[in-house]
């Protein structure tokens, strides 16, 4: 251990194992260790065991569960846009040969109290029970325009900067109400609050391109896929790819001390007596503790049911969106259920979470509105863990430490967050112009 090192990562939460991959591909030399005894952090993925263990003090699970290494509960979970970021980057990294993707069954959204398909594209659009017959037409016109929009070819921009032009006025040009742009800020662009309707409409608009092109690449009911077995495959899968780069892991670290000289700038990681040095510190929160800021909380409910969240057609994988202005809410509240057809429970069982980030003390409230969604559970926990940000200025101390988890049930922010810390890292934007074919192992 006592070799030098480009970068150290403590952690092996998602957002860690990225970097670590995209690092050990420009050709650093990357040590990565954990003070935990399992891949993943916070973002890990528990069988029901040591769900049991974590919420219930208890290894003895209700036999009628199943088996519990047919479980892999995903303490995040988020699914990923088809044609989004993470994608691009999983297949930049060539990490899409160690896992398998399918298709997610659904993406719903709650409006005036029952829980509808997103409609994504002019075709849909004029299906949706959302909208009455008017606004139908009027937001079919709006997806049309989305659809031919092309930020280089000013003769798709129909005479508007959408770089100075809001979403609100753009949503004013094409006379749709609130109720439409409720669904279509929150469900299409995946917006967590409503600022969205002051800020420049070139996001949302890109936002929604995304997502129809994300649909309309597995041509199933939804723009999202998540891989079998889970989203504990994925830093697995990137330790074995920085393997393959010469990069080293070692699990089960304890302490991880980050080892400062007198101008302040990180020099080294110790462990168990050894030191590696190393020239940069890649962490989550939790080993810098004194240089993050809490930001917030995200309250969830994790359940165990025997049947799909009703009015969701039966599907068996399912995001479902509920706008803030729906429940009266600072920001977005969501939905997440995945099933025995992406092997994490076994056969005739699902996993269903409900997310928010927390407004109240009271979890169990606050969530009420969410699960009341689900039907019947037969079991739920109740959690809610604390959000951290960075504080400190990488430059003059070389600690790059990531942005906690937050409540959205879709990967956009967070990859976001990987990509704006590999700049920092390494002074390049990464080139995201890949094939995106190379991730269609999902396709059955």
């Amino acid at each position: 251990m006592d070799e030098e090192y480009d970068v150290i990562v403590l952690g092996t939460g998602l957002k860690e194992c990225i970097l670590s991959g995209l690092l050990s591909v420009d050709g650093l030399k990357v040590l990565h260790m954990d003070r935990n005894d399992y891949y993943g952090g916070e973002s890990t993925s528990l069988n029901l065991i040591q769900l049991w263990k974590k919420f219930r003090n208890s290894d003895k699970p209700p036999i009628h569960l199943g088996s519990s290494r047919d479980y892999n509960v995903d303490m995040v979970p988020k699914f990923m846009m088809a044609n989004g970021t993470l994608v691009r980057v999983l297949i930049h990294t060539d990490v899409t040969k160690y896992l398998y993707f399918k298709a997610v069954d659904g993406s719903f959204v709650f409006n005036k109290g029952k829980v509808h398909k997103v409609p994504a594209t002019d075709m849909e659009a004029l299906k949706s029970p959302l909208m009455g017959m008017f606004e139908k037409r009027r937001a079919r016109k709006f997806f049309i325009y989305v659809q031919d929009y092309n930020e280089n070819d000013p003769k798709t921009h129909e005479g508007m900067d959408l770089t100075r032009v809001t979403t609100r006025e753009l949503i004013a040009k094409y006379g749709l109400d609130d109720n439409t742009m409720d669904f279509i800020g929150h469900a299409l662009a995946l917006h967590r609050d409503d600022r969205f309707l002051d800020e420049p409409a070139q996001d949302t608009v890109k936002r929604m391109k995304l997502y129809a092109e994300s649909l309309a690449r597995f041509q199933g009911g939804s723009p999202y896929i998540y891989p079998l077995y889970g989203l504990g495959e994925l830093p697995q899968a990137f330790a074995r790819l920085s393997a393959v780069y010469g990069g080293t892991y070692m699990l089960n670290k304890p302490e991880c001390k980050v080892e400062f000289n007198e101008e302040g700038q990180v020099i080294g990681v110790t462990s168990e007596g050894e030191t590696a040095k190393c020239k940069k510190v890649v962490c989550d929160p939790s080993y810098l503790p004194n240089k993050v800021r809490k930001i917030g909380k995200v309250a969830r409910a994790i359940c165990i049911m025997s049947h799909p969240i009703p009015n969701t057609n039966d599907s068996h994988s399912v995001q479902v969106i509920i706008p803030q202005k729906q429940l009266g809410r600072k920001s977005d509240m969501y939905l997440f259920c995945c099933s025995y057809s992406h092997n994490v429970a076994p056969k005739g069982k699902f996993i269903a979470f409900v997310s928010a980030e927390a407004e109240t003390d009271q979890p169990e409230i606050e969530l009420k509105p969410g699960v009341d969604l689900l039907g019947p559970v037969d079991e739920i926990f109740y959690d809610t863990y604390d959000r951290y940000e960075p504080v400190n200025e990488p430059s003059l101390d070389n600690c790059f430490i990531s942005t906690s988890y937050d409540a959205t049930t879709h990967f956009e922010s967070t990859v976001l967050d990987v990509l704006s810390m590999y700049t920092m890292i390494t002074g390049k934007v990464l080139d995201l112009s890949v094939d995106l074919s190379a991730a269609s192992a999902a396709e059955e």
